[in-house]
């Protein structure tokens, strides 16, 4: 387990990784959600990451408040990632410890963090599967 202190997320993470713009519809990012069973995709525009967003960002649309009202589904639909994306988010850089990853991610509560570099570029993504991967790797080479 002592070899999982020296891995960084450079080791584990996608680096061909989705993204979605802030015109695009919820009705489109949640067809992409069913098609590609991911939880979190990033935000680009002109090549720069400026938010996430995820299946949380869209059922958060249905939530009952005393402020807002049931819309139409489809109006829901037609509304765009950028009524509902994160635009302060969690990221990490490709040479960040996979045990500073785990931190954040139990912390936070979230799946998946987005690896970027210093000119807010995307270089990938680190997600819990990426993480216990590097985890079971590790114990079994101690074995």
């Amino acid at each position: 387990m002592y070899r999982f202190l020296q891995h960084t997320v450079a080791d584990y993470m996608t680096r061909t990784v989705k993204t979605v713009t802030r015109e695009m519809t919820v009705g489109e990012l949640n067809q992409m959600f069913e098609r590609d069973d991911f939880n979190t995709y990033p935000v680009e525009e002109d090549a720069q990451v400026v938010g996430l967003v995820t299946k949380f960002d869209v059922l958060k649309c249905f939530a009952f408040t005393p402020r807002q009202m049931m819309p139409r589904y489809d109006d829901l639909m037609d509304r765009t990632v950028a009524d509902i994306m994160t635009s302060a988010y969690i990221y990490v850089s490709a040479d960040t410890r996979l045990t500073r990853v785990l931190q954040l991610m139990v912390e936070h509560r979230i799946r998946s963090i987005p690896a970027i570099d210093s000119d807010h570029r995307l270089v990938g993504i680190v997600a819990r599967e990426d993480v216990l991967r590097a985890l079971a790797a590790c114990a079994e080479g101690a074995a």
